[in-house]
This record gives structure tokens, sequence and C-alpha cells, in this order.
């Protein structure tokens, strides 16, 4: 019965994935994607990637026609550049995202290449390629010169490049020469003027060799007029090509996911280097921002808070951790004196206006700081940062209502849905943050600290069930808020803070009636039919990590596979996104960190307990019998740390390793217990 049950599910699931349109294929080393256009059949196609580095953010939007030939906007941002607003600008960019912006298309900005006084087109395309920069392969045009065009942004300058690789595939040499095309412009800005350039960056004449290639680089860059931006480029282009690709491959080679699925080990070794590429040079140090086209330059309470900055530590990656740390202090500096909210946002390098709207962001805080404290393994670190820990966490007792839950006036929405008084999500994330805290301050010595929130949340945890308890849409789950009637995507949270009492109803209202081909929407049955079409990624992210949290392997992966499917290998590839139509299904960067929380604290459960310590609880699908994640570095292990999981029969044994191949703990257990780890 249990070898037909499987034979079944695994049908099932091989239904599912033909079921599903797939436009690109993983390529061989499982940490990118190919489209391979010599077989593509739906054409026309388009697309768009956005690539970051410290000072410029280039999103390259490329379309395919019918007859292959693809077409580049490339839409550079230049974060620190600050423009005046012009006449018929929404008002708003006076403070809020004015940075300096140019898109060039390729009509305006690519060389043209002759020979023999005779131009040579480019050819059709036959694939286009997604490694940690974007690769697009022309087929061999006239005379023999194949074309492959490599767009990426330079590691810390404000520019973004496209080498050109020219590659002669005839059987004698080909003269070459190659026709640049510039452009120049000023733009008035607070800090002055600024310039943004363009233009080619190559010897003006070439002897292709037969099977040899050669290159060219096409420039985009910024500066502040009257200083020197074009000097060397050439050499600029080629180590900025170096450094991009050095940073990919580093960020590759830590925390590394092996698990039998392909898919997922690319989308998690995709989803690395794009929470990771997206921190800036600014006033306040290096920041983490989302993106987007519209998040630079700025962090929030929930996008880098919540989302992205506990994932750090893990990842090993100290650009991001040293974000992390500036954007807890600049918080920490920033606590209200008179006990009200604090802000949720520092936009425009904190020179934006701030909100004054409470959504609950004291518990986005908590939570991910208390977390982020643990995993980082730094005691002192920890003990500075510990102040804005307790504010957030007295802040969110000082804020329950009389039925014991957290009242906020939003929640991250942002007042695009209705949230009502108190919503499931401030309760909830103050739930999760309690339980790293708790650990927190036992490692810190505050031992009747740590008493009194164990108390404050065995009471939350009542108050939660009393009040946000329901019957909705037929289902015991939970209603978002008190008079709430429909289901929303937040209904994941308490299965990712261990609150499992209704998980079963949870489940069945997240993967089947809000569930669409673009993962859980917010709401379906919203009275506004506008409102019913929305979907954000994140909320589908926190659903798959609350289902392995609480035991559901088998329906977590069903719909992980199908989610991670569409994100990499579909229409919108190759990250997980942001939200639609809002932002049109943006690649923002720290929903990518949600995506890896997936495997890290669901799929192995990882949990912390003190700076040198872990909990785990794997959650391996039928017919896997081995998973790893590698070169973890959390828990003070600069070395970094391996953990794998083997399975025979029902019993799991898991081993953790040190970065010599060294086992320094194993342990046997059957699914669903937990394993101490201590470092």
């Amino acid at each position: 019965m249990r070898f037909s049950l499987l034979c079944f599910f695994t049908l099932f699931l091989c239904t599912c994935v033909r079921a599903q349109k797939l436009r690109w294929q993983v390529d061989a080393s499982q940490s990118g994607v190919v489209w391979n256009l010599t077989k593509e059949t739906r054409l026309p196609h388009e697309d768009n990637v956005e690539m970051s580095g410290r000072g410029a953010s280039a999103i390259i939007h490329y379309a395919v026609d019918t007859n292959r030939m693809v077409t580049v906007k490339r839409e550079m941002i230049y974060p620190q550049m600050r423009p005046f607003i012009k006449d018929g600008d929404p008002k708003w960019w006076a403070t809020y995202r004015n940075y300096l912006r140019r898109d060039y298309t390729d009509a305006e900005v690519l060389p043209r290449i002759v020979s023999g006084g005779k131009e040579i087109p480019f050819g059709p395309v036959d694939s286009i390629g997604f490694s940690g920069h974007l690769v697009i392969h022309h087929a061999p045009g006239p005379e023999g010169l194949r074309l492959s065009r490599h767009l990426y942004p330079a590691p810390r300058q404000h520019a973004a490049y496209e080498m050109l690789e020219l590659r002669n595939e005839g059987e004698t040499p080909l003269a070459v020469s190659l026709e640049p095309q510039t452009t120049a412009e000023e733009h008035a800005g607070e800090a002055g003027k600024f310039r943004t350039v363009s233009g080619l960056a190559s010897k003006p004449e070439m002897i292709l060799q037969p099977g040899v290639p050669s290159y060219g680089y096409v420039f985009f860059k910024a500066g502040k007029a009257g200083r020197e931006i074009l000097s060397n480029v050439y050499e600029e282009a080629e180590t900025a090509y170096g450094g991009r690709r050095e940073m990919v491959r580093d960020l590759q080679e830590e925390l590394v996911l092996e698990t039998p699925e392909s898919i997922y080990n690319t989308l998690f070794a995709l989803s690395k280097v794009r929470g990771a590429e997206s921190i800036f040079d600014s006033k306040l140090g290096l920041v983490h921002s989302p993106g987007g086209s519209r998040y630079y330059i700025g962090f929030w309470a929930n996008d880098q808070a919540e989302y992205i900055n506990p994932f750090f530590p893990y990842l090993g990656y100290e650009l991001g951790n040293e974000a992390a740390r500036n954007m807890w202090r600049v918080y920490q500096e920033a606590i209200p004196e008179d006990g009200s909210n604090i802000r949720y946002s520092f936009e425009m390098e904190g020179d934006a206006p701030a909100n004054p709207l409470d959504r609950g962001d004291a518990a986005m805080i908590a939570y991910g700081l208390s977390h982020y404290l643990l995993a980082g393994g730094d005691e002192a670190i920890a003990r500075e940062l510990w102040p804005l820990l307790a504010w957030c966490l007295d802040y969110n007792d000082r804020k329950l209502n009389k039925d014991g839950v957290v009242t906020s006036q939003s929640d991250e929405m942002e007042g695009r849905i209705e949230t009502g008084d108190a919503n499931l999500s401030t309760s909830s994330l103050y739930y999760g943050a309690l339980q790293t805290s708790i650990s927190l301050a036992g490692e810190l010595g505050k031992e009747d600290l740590a008493r009194t929130w164990v108390k404050r949340r065995k009471n939350l945890a009542r108050a939660i069930e009393k009040f946000f308890g329901a019957r909705v849409e037929g289902l015991k789950t939970y209603r978002y808020y008190d008079g709430h009637e429909n289901l929303r995507h937040w209904i994941a949270l308490p299965l990712v803070v261990g609150l499992h009492d209704r998980k079963d109803a949870t489940l069945i209202g997240l993967f089947d009636s809000l569930w669409t081909d673009n993962g859980v929407h917010v709401e379906k049955n919203h009275p506004d039919p506008k409102v019913s079409e929305i979907f954000w990624d994140r909320g589908t992210l926190y659903a798959l990590r609350g289902a392995f949290i609480a035991g559901a392997t088998g329906r977590a992966h069903e719909r992980l596979l199908q989610f991670s499917r569409a994100r990499l290998l579909g229409d919108r590839v190759p990250y997980v996104v942001e939200a639609f139509p809002e932002g049109n299904m943006a690649h923002l960067s720290a929903e990518s960190g949600l995506y890896c929380r997936v495997f890290t604290e669901g799929l192995f459960g990882m949990l912390p307990t003190g700076f040198r310590s872990f909990s785990l609880q794997p959650r391996m699908p039928e017919g896997w019998y081995k998973m790893a994640l590698r070169n973890v570095h959390a828990f003070g292990s600069d070395a970094g740390f391996d953990i794998e999981v083997n399975r025979i029969g029902n019993e799991f044994t898991v081993r953790v390793k040190d970065a010599n191949g060294k086992v320094v703990q194993e342990g046997k257990m059957t699914a669903g217990e937990r394993l101490e780890i201590k470092l």
C-alpha cells in the first residue's frame, strides 16, 4: 500500500509538472538557467531581470519576436544621485524615489559591426542564459560571425556594461571594425549637476582569427558633472566583469543546498545572488534595499528586518551582515522617546519623511532581530542591540488590547486592504519574536526577563486562539481581524511560529482555497474584484515554510515544486517576485531571502537556540534519501559547517560536520522529532 501511494503521489507530481508551461531549463551546473530558442514556438515573448551593484542597478528588458530577433532595453538606476523633478513628474518624487534614471535601447547604443564595407547584422537568438549575469547568444550571421552579449552591473561603480564577444566561426581570418554610438547628458540635481554617458570601449579594428574570441564593451556610466568618468573604461569593464563573476562564485560556494530536486538547488543558488546583491553605498553606510525600480538606498521593517537580515548569518555574507548591523543601529537611534510607534522605513538614506503609520513594525523588527542576533553568534553585537529588541517587545506588550492580542493600525500591506484594529500578522510575529528572544535573554544572563517573556508567550498563544481562531469559509482556521469573513494569505504565519492547532484546515485554505498558478493569493473572495486578483510571493513563501514546519511535508513539497518551476523556468524568471498587479511582479531582493528560508527553516527545520546552538527538525519528502546544507556560517562558524540528513526506512541520520569534514555531532531521529545541536 505504501508503495502504491508513493507511486500515485509521484505520478500526480509529474502530471502537475507537465501541465506547467516551461520555457527555461536548468543548466548543467545547477547554478543557472538556459532558454533554448531554436526549439521555441511560443513567440513573441518578453521579460526582464534586475542586477545590482553598490552604485547602480540595471533592469534588463529583453523581447524576442517571432523571427527570434531580440531587442534589449537597459533601465539604468543610479540611486545615490538625485535629480530635480521635472514638470509633469509626480510631486511625491521630490522626496521619494527621485533616483537618477536613464533607459538605453539597442538602437542608440549598440555599435555597427562592419566588414568589407558592409554591415554585419546580428543574427537571430539561439539561446539566453542567466547564472548571475545575462547572456544572449546570437546565431552566426553573414561571414560566420557569432555574437554573444554579456550584460552585468559593476560591483562598486555607478556603471553597468555589456560585453560583446565576437567569434569567427569561418575558416579564414575576418577583418571587422566596430563603429560606436555615444550619448552624453547632464541632469540638474540636489547636489549639483550629474552626467550620464554611454559608449563603446573597444579596438576600432579587429582581425578575428577562426575560433578565437575578441571583445568590446558597451558602457553605461554616471557621475558628477566635471569629474572624469571615461578614463580606462576598457580596463574598468574587464575588472567589473571579473568582479561580478567572483561575487557570484563566492556566493554559490557558501550555504549550498543539495537535494535530489535540481529545481530547488538552482532557484536556491540564484536566490542567494539576488538576496545578497541589492546592497548600496549610502550616507548611512551599506544598506540593503528591495530594488524593483522603486526602492533603493533605504530599508523597511518588513523587507530588511523581518525577511532578509536573519538570512545573512547563514550565508556568511559580510556585506549583508554589515548592512544588517547598520540598519539595526539606525533603528536603535530612532527609538521614540515618547513611546509612540517606531517608523517603518528609512527611505532615501533616511531623508524622506517618516510615515506615522503603525504596521506592527515593532513586531517585525523584534522577530527578525532576535533571530539575527542568535544566528549571528556575536555576544558583543547582541548586547549592543539589546535595547532595540527590548523596546520592541515592550512596545508590543503595551499595545495588547483587552482580548490580549496586539493592536496595530495596519500590516505590511499599508492600507491596500483593510486590517482592522488588531490583525493576525502583528500578534503572530510578536509570538514568534518572544520564542527567540527568550533564548537570547538566557544567553545574556537575563533569566528573570526570560521567565517574564515565557509567561507573555503562553498568554499570547491563548489569546491568539481565542481572538483569531474561527471558522472561515467553512474551515477551522483563523480570521484576520475581528469581523473579517474571508481567508487571507497571512493565516500562514501561525504555522511558521509554531501554532499548529488549526494546521489542517489552514493548509487547505492556503494550498487549495487561496492557491493559484502564482501561489497563494492575498484574498480571493474580497468584495472588490481587483483585490481578489492580488498576489504577493511573500505570502506564498511563508505558507511553504510554515507547511514544512508544521509537518505537512508532502503537501509542502508538492506546492513548492509547482511554485519553484513557475518562478525559475516559466514566463517570469529566474527569481521569486514581489507582487501583482502592483509592481508587475518585480524581482524584489528580500523575497529571494524568504525563498532560501523555506529550506533552512522549513525543510531542515533550523531554529536558533543560542549563540552556538540550534535545533533541527528535518522534513524529507517521500522518495528522497539524502539532502544537505553545506558551508553554513551561522552561530559563530566563520569556517562553515555542513548538515547532512540521510534516510533509512522511517529513520533519519543527521550529521553535522566541521569545515574539515569531521563529524562534530550525530544523531538519529524519526520524522517530527527535533535534534539539539551544539557547536
